[in-house]
This record gives structure tokens, C-alpha cells and sequence, in this order.
């Protein structure tokens, strides 16, 4: 005991100094006067910088078209009778939530019907309200639980919304702004995992206490019916929906941190038995009275079975709840090292399970009856690209998919009958010549020898290294999977540029291994592997070292932190969008206590010491040369502070660096709301990048390397293959913000965790 509280005290003396020490701690002060100053002069100067440029209205116009394009995939999710979907467009760049029967969605031309209109809420309110999701109450989806932010951050309100009369209920279910939760129980009970008070909130700032509401009642009043640990990341509480009769399964789930977590089913008289699954789990789902789980632990069940890491495995949930026996655990499918499970779903007859195979992807599905599970069979859609599943009918057998790749744009395939047979109903018109360009996925080797696939996307007849854009995420289990964007076509590949998005370590790509190979004192395997595809582009003659530009967001802009902190040389620009940089101090930034499993905690003197390691903020020094940097952030952004990106920037601009800052006074982290600002986001990083990379000619040794290998043909090379994709996926933004032409924006990549959520 006495050497954990000597360890505690060492770790808060080791943050406590961090912070003494910092000169630029003041601009951790989000809405302060003096970094807000700061902040508008540094985001004026960069748009000067940027557009200046003769190119950039061009650019723009490009982008902002892109956004407002009406001839996309409007892509929705089935609640009883109706496709529901929100768009953005010229008219309404804030959106319009609305729905169409599903029989006029599936024609060229639906009929839409608009529930609510966000930008005349806005004007009516003089609040620049974000749509988030509208939770509607089933069996008759009149009710819904509407949520939204009023500056694209996580922090939202709810209100309760009553379809047939087209209004907002005053006396229903309606929250202030908050990181509560809600979710119905029936339709006049629902759960609050409420995060209003210092005493309902976790270290992480998210809810410690679920309630029990009834209708009519105020929140305040509401019983806590279960409680989590204040150092716990959260605590929630749902309802699982029987598909077979609408009953209704009460849950409550403890999150001890990011990937550890207790599920208790939810008894009549508010006691919880504990569900007998693995403490760490990918996702699970409930189909047929079968509970359905992939672990992310070798796990072994008091019944004796042993379950692996990745896998797909099934109990008999009925006769769990109702006896407490759950009889066999069934396997559904065994992982393999470069095989892994991305998402499941499930129809009312059949059950989906999307799998990548060396990040190429199909989906397979299931059925059950009588208690037995059928063999899998695979759904007839296309190979060697994007295979996502878009939505599925829990009510019924109508299931969509989607298929598309880095240079091929998105088909929505429909179903009626689970799958059985397909028909494309919807097509993503192309936003540039693809017959110019080819798709490949090759190999990079790591600094200890593991195999890391990135996919390029590059002109047909290239001849030369070209400016090439690197982008790459690695961390907390998401997959980067390649996507058909618009705008990358027409802003950055018709310049006669190439672009590259690496499976570094960390991601989800090959399952849970993979994702566990860089957390905490692993990290540096995720930088070295980012490294080593950097180095193999330019071996291959893609690019130089010069032309190369990196790009993430939030965890991947802290990818970006480090790769120009330790291996300048590799680049010529960088841009790192609302990111971690500070690591040392990142848990004192809520709610940055919530991602301790994935980094480590620096008030730990041992993990301390492998984080300052890597730190950007405390590894760039000056008198070094360092790529040309652009830091975007959002005052806005509660889940990164932008507290990281001013900083970073005022040190090195402190230091005599080259380097942008622009920070927007909304959008949050997700850069959601407005689609204009989404535009000009857009069209100020790719015309930084042209300004940053072309002309440029490449570092003496990278071209060496380049000239001894074969263009695109490197010993040992993988053979090109076309791009693969499912996340991020264009059907994630059909219940929030729509980004128009480009199918999904970057950043929904950061955000395909159920919250709390990845940075």
C-alpha cells in the first residue's frame, strides 16, 4: 500500500511540474480572453497564408460544391415503415432530418418528407445547432429522442420529439446540455446515465450514476438505480429489443476503462446479475435468444470452453436469464492472424457479420433456429474493394450494403429477403476520371519485421515521384479501410498527386492482436510502423521525401506529432487536425482520463517515462528542421482540447519553425455543422499542401533509394490490388451530419467507437 501511495505522489509531482514548467499552459485556457486573442491572430495570419493563393477560391468552389451536390447516396436506416436520413445542402447547410416509406427510398427519386428542419430551428433559437441522432420509440416510432449540440461538440442537449404533430414535447423527456445519456426503457420510463453534477460524473467526465426516469417527473428527482467508480471511465443503461416479440431486456454496464467493462443484466427489482462474457469485449449483440460476442482476450468460460481473442462466439441467452445455465458456448468463427471480424448486425431471420481477410473484406451471415447455427454463407457482392454493411431491418429481412474503393464511388445494394438475392438501387456518380488512376494495396516492413499493408491510390502513368499525401489513424482498435472520396479526386489527385493510407499498428485491421501491439509502452511500434511505409513509398518511386505530406486527426494527429518530432527527414509538410500533443498532460485535459488504457497514465512514474519518450510537445526542440506544419483544431472540440494544437504551435513558432495554426470557433471534434465551414476546412489543407509540396525535389538518400528499385515494382512487393474499406463508411453519417461528395469525411474515422468516444 505505502509503495502505491509514494508512486502517486511522485506521479502528481512529475505532473505538477509539467505544468509549473510550461510557459504556454495559459492557452489551455479554452475560452479565456488572452488565448482566444492568440488563437484569431494565429488563424488569421494562416488564412492569409493559405488563401491568398490565386488557387485557393478555385479550391473552394470545388469543395463547397461537393458538400451542397444533391445527386448522392442520401443514405438513411430503417425505423418501422420509413428510411430515415439527414442532409445537408445549398439550402440548408445546417440540414433537415426527414424520412421516405421504404418503398419510394428505394426508387431513383424518393419522396422526402422533412421532420425537422435544423437551420430554421437555428435561426428561431439563435443557436447554431448540430444534429446528432434521433432515437425514435419503437414498436410505432411516433416518439423520438432527439440530440443536439450547439456547437458540434460531444456536450448535447435532448428533447423529445412528437412526429405526428411535428413539434417538440415541453413537458417530455428533454435534457440540458450535457455527456449524459439517455435511452428509452418504455414509453414512459427511460434510463439516465446522468453527468449533470460533480457528483454524477467519473475522473473522465462522463456519467457515474444511472437513473431510473418516469415521465412527467424532473431529472433532478430521478432514483439512481446503479453506480460506477469515480475513477471509472462510465456507466450506462439500455434496453435490448426481442425481435421475436418486442420484449424488452433491461442492461446496465460498468466501464472500468476504455476496454474493460462489466454488463449486468437488469432484474425487476433493480439487482444485477453479471452476463457471463469476457471482461473485455469488441462488440455483442443479442439475436434469436442468442447472446453473440467477439472478445478481445482469450477468454475461458466456467464451462470450460476456451474462447480466442477475435473470435465470433454464442450462448443461449434464454436459458441464461431464465436458469442461469447457458448451456455450450458455440464458435462462430475462428480468428486467424490476418483475419478479423470488423461489425455484426442482424435482420429479424439472419444475422451479419462483415469480415476483412488482409484488410480485403466480405460479409458473411448466419441463421438460427431451433438452436442450432447454420454454417456461414457469404453474401454475393463485389470483391477487391469496399464491402460495408449499411443498414439492416431488425423488424424485418431488409438488409443494404455498400461496396466502393479508393477510385471506384459507392453502390448501395438492397435486399428484401436477408440477403438472399441483391439489387444496386443507388449509385455514387463519379467526381473524377478513374480510368486515369490505379489503386494498389502493397507492404511495408516495420523496424522488427512485421508486415504493414497500406493502399495507394496514384495516376495510371505516372513516371516519377509525385507530391504524395500520407494519412494514417493507429489506435484504439479503428480500421483504416480505403473510402471513395470527391474531394481527394478533384483536389488532390487531378493536381497529379498520389495518396497513401497506411494499416499501421494499433488499428483494428487484424483484429485485436494488432490493436494491442501499441498500447502503452508499445506505442512506438504505431510511429515506427508510419515510418517504414513513409520509407517504402519513396523506395518504390511513388514519391521523395521532399513531396511526402502527412495527415491525421486526434489520435492520428498525435501520429503526426511524433513523426515529425522523431523522423523529420521523412517528410515535407504535416498537417495534424484536433490532436494530442502534450502527453504528458493530456489526462489533466478532460476527458482525457478516458483513454489511460490506450496510453498509459503519466502520473505513473514508469509510464511516465516511455510517454515523455514520444511526446511531442516536450520533444521538439528548436535548431532542428521540421516539415512545413499546418494544426487545425476547434475551440469547440470537447473531446481534444485545442488546449494541444495551440500550444504545440506557439512553441515551435516560439522556436523559429515554419508552422500554421487555424482554429474554428465551432464544429467540435468531428468538424460537424456547417457545410461551409466544412468546405473552406477542406480546401485550406489541400491548398496548404500543394503550397507546401510542389516544386519540391526529393532528400539525396531517399532518391537514391528510389532509383536503385523498379517503379511500383519493389522486390518482394505485394500484387496491386484494388483498395478495401468499411470504416470509416458513408452509412455511419446517415443518422448525423451528411458530408456531401465526399461519402464520409475523414474524421468520421475517429469516431467509430460507442462513446465514450476515441480521439
Amino acid at each position: 500500500m505505502r509503495s502505491i501511495i509514494v508512486a502517486a505522489l511522485i506521479g502528481a509531482g512529475v505532473a505538477q511540474a509539467a505544468a509549473e514548467d510550461d510557459p504556454y499552459i495559459w492557452l489551455e485556457d479554452r475560452n479565456g480572453a488572452q488565448a482566444l486573442e492568440w488563437a484569431k491572430a494565429e488563424s488569421e495570419r494562416t488564412r492569409e497564408v493559405i488563401t491568398s493563393d490565386p488557387r485557393f477560391a478555385d479550391y473552394y468552389a470545388k469543395a463547397l460544391a461537393l458538400f451542397q451536390a444533391e445527386d448522392i447516396i442520401p443514405f438513411g436506416y430503417i425505423q418501422g415503415d420509413y428510411v430515415y436520413n439527414y442532409w445537408q445542402d445549398a439550402k440548408n447547410p445546417l440540414g433537415v432530418w426527414r424520412r421516405a416509406t421504404v418503398a419510394s427510398y428505394k426508387t431513383p427519386s424518393p419522396e422526402w418528407d422533412v421532420i425537422l428542419d435544423t437551420d430554421r430551428l437555428a435561426a428561431e433559437e439563435g443557436i447554431g445547432w448540430v444534429f446528432g441522432y434521433g432515437d425514435c420509440l419503437r414498436p410505432d416510432y411516433r416518439i423520438c429522442a432527439i440530440s443536439m449540440s450547439p456547437d458540434g461538440g460531444d456536450a448535447s442537449v435532448v428533447r423529445e420529439f412528437d412526429l405526428e404533430k411535428r413539434q417538440f414535447m415541453p413537458d417530455g423527456f428533454n435534457l440540458p446540455v450535457s455527456k449524459s445519456a439517455f435511452s428509452y426503457i418504455d414509453a414512459d420510463t427511460a434510463f439516465l446515465s446522468a453527468a449533470f453534477t460533480d457528483g454524477e460524473v467519473t475522473t473522465s467526465g462522463y456519467p457515474r450514476v444511472v437513473k431510473r426516469w418516469k415521465r412527467g417527473t424532473p431529472h433532478e428527482s430521478a432514483p439512481v438505480i446503479f453506480e460506477g467508480q469515480v475513477d471509472d471511465l462510465s456507466v450506462g443503461g439500455f434496453v435490448m429489443i426481442d425481435e421475436r416479440d418486442e420484449s424488452r431486456t433491461p442492461f446496465v454496464q460498468r466501464s472500468v476503462d476504455f476496454y474493460t467493462s462489466e454488463l449486468f443484466l437488469l432484474r425487476p427489482d433493480d439487482s444485477t446479475v453479471q452476463v457471463p462474457v469476457p471482461p473485455q469485449l469488441i462488440d455483442w449483440d443479442i439475436f434469436d435468444g442468442q447472446f453473440v460476442f467477439i472478445p478481445a482476450e482469450d477468454w475461458t468460460a466456467k464451462t470450460g470452453e476456451v474462447m480466442r481473442s477475435g473470435g465470433l462466439y454464442a450462448f443461449d441467452f434464454d436459458s441464461w436469464r431464465d436458469s442461469g445455465e447457458t448451456g455450450a458456448y458455440v464458435t462462430l468463427i475462428e480468428p486467424t492472424e490476418r483475419r478479423s471480424i470488423e461489425t455484426i448486425a442482424s435482420t429479424k431471420g439472419r444475422f451479419f457479420v462483415s469480415v476483412l481477410d488482409n484488410v480485403q473484406g466480405e460479409v458473411l451471415a448466419f441463421r438460427h433456429a431451433d438452436r442450432k447455427w447454420s454454417e456461414p454463407v457469404r453474401i454475393d457482392l463485389p470483391a477487391n474493394g469496399t464491402v460495408s454493411i449499411a443498414d439492416t431491418d431488425v423488424q424485418g429481412s431488409a438488409v443494404s450494403f455498400t461496396f466502393n474503393d479508393l477510385i471506384t464511388p459507392s453502390t448501395l445494394f438492397w435486399s428484401e429477403d436477408d440477403g438472399e438475392s441483391l439489387a444496386p438501387i443507388k449509385a455514387m456518380p463519379a467526381r473524377f476520371d478513374s480510368a486515369k488512376y490505379v489503386a494498389e494495396q502493397f507492404e511495408a516492413t516495420s523496424k522488427d519485421g512485421t508486415r504493414i499493408p497500406y493502399f495507394v491510390a496514384r495516376p495510371k502513368d505516372q513516371s516519377g515521384p509525385v507530391p504524395t499525401l500520407l494519412y494514417a489513424y493507429g489506435g484504439f482498435q479503428s480500421s483504416m479501410l480505403p473510402w471513395y472520396s470527391g474531394l481527394r479526386g478533384q483536389l488532390w489527385l487531378e493536381q497529379g498527386n498520389a495518396w497513401v493510407l497506411a494499416n499501421i499498428r494499433g488499428g483494428g485491421e487484424f483484429g485485436p492482436a494488432w490493436h494491442q501491439a501499441a498500447l502503452k509502452e508499445k506505442r512506438q511500434n504505431a510511429f515506427d510502423d508510419f515510418a517504414a511505409v513513409a520509407q517504402d513509398i519513396a523506395a518504390r518511386g511513388i514519391t521523395t521525401a521532399a513531396q511526402l505530406g502527412i495527415q491525421g486527426g486526434s489520435n492520428g494527429g498525435l501520429l503526426v506529432g511524433v513523426s515529425l518530432t522523431q523522423r523529420p527527414e521523412l517528410f515535407g509538410a504535416a498537417i495534424s487536425e484536433v490532436p494530442l500533443l502534450d502527453m504528458m498532460r493530456y489526462t489533466q485535459l478532460p476527458p482525457g482520463a478516458s483513454w489511460i488504457a490506450e496510453y498509459g497514465d503519466p502520473a505513473i512514474p514508469e509510464e511516465a517515462a516511455f510517454i515523455r519518450e514520444y511526446s511531442p510537445y516536450q520533444n521538439v526542440v528548436a535548431g532542428k528542421d521540421y516539415p512545413k506544419t499546418l494544426f487545425m483544431t476547434s475551440t469547440a472540440d470537447d473531446r481534444v482540447h485545442p488546449g494541444h494544437a495551440r500550444k504545440m504551435a506557439a512553441k515551435m513558432l516560439a522556436q523559429g519553425h515554419d508552422v500554421l495554426f487555424h482554429e474554428y470557433l465551432e464544429g467540435g471534434h468531428g468538424g460537424s455543422g456547417d457545410i461551409r465551414r466544412q468546405a473552406e476546412w477542406y480546401a485550406m489543407e489541400y491548398m496548404f499542401l500543394q503550397q507546401s509540396l510542389e516544386g519540391a525535389e526529393g532528400h539525396a538518400g531517399m532518391a537514391m533509394m528510389a532509383n536503385r528499385a523498379a517503379p511500383f515494382a519493389a522486390a518482394g512487393a505485394a500484387q496491386p490490388e484494388a483498395g478495401r474499406c468499411g470504416v470509416p463508411d458513408v452509412a455511419a453519417t446517415a443518422n448525423g451530419p451528411r458530408a456531401a461528395g465526399l461519402e464520409v469525411r475523414e474524421a468520421a474515422a475517429r469516431q467509430t467507437c460507442d462513446l465514450p468516444p476515441t480521439p
